[in-house]
């Protein structure tokens, strides 16, 4: 059986999918880009902004199904550009603690949704 998860503090879809899905005890996060969901506007400035704003999206799919970035096992992050891998993960390592950090890949690709430079989903147990 499966549930979605929904937040406002999140951005809607942009597509024919749910921003969670949990299945069991096992939460599937959506990709999050950097879409502020008060004003449904991305986030422009620096690649360190929309790294921040994609993790803050992540956050608040975590809180609402009940979960915290300690509950995340897996993370998958794609970016358009890996000269800016640095400065992604001096943001993504703010909010993970070195000894329960998740597995991760990291994936240059050519584009993503909406022309974004970084694109994160998530995979949590929740117990």
């Amino acid at each position: 059986m499966k549930k979605i998860i929904t937040t406002p503090n999140a951005p809607a879809p942009i597509g024919p999918y749910n921003q969670a899905v949990l299945s069991g005890n096992t939460l599937y996060i959506s990709g999050q880009t950097p879409i502020d969901p008060s004003t449904g506007n991305l986030v422009s400035g620096s690649i360190e902004e929309e790294t921040l704003r994609v993790m803050k999206n992540l956050e608040a799919i975590l809180i609402a199904a009940g979960a915290t970035f300690e509950s995340v096992v897996k993370a998958s992050i794609f970016v358009k550009d890996m000269h800016q891998f640095k400065a992604i993960n001096g943001v993504y390592a703010q909010f993970f603690s070195p000894e329960t950090a998740p597995a991760r890949e990291t994936i240059e690709v050519a584009n993503l949704p909406m022309f974004v430079n970084v694109e994160i989903s998530m995979i949590a147990i929740i117990e």
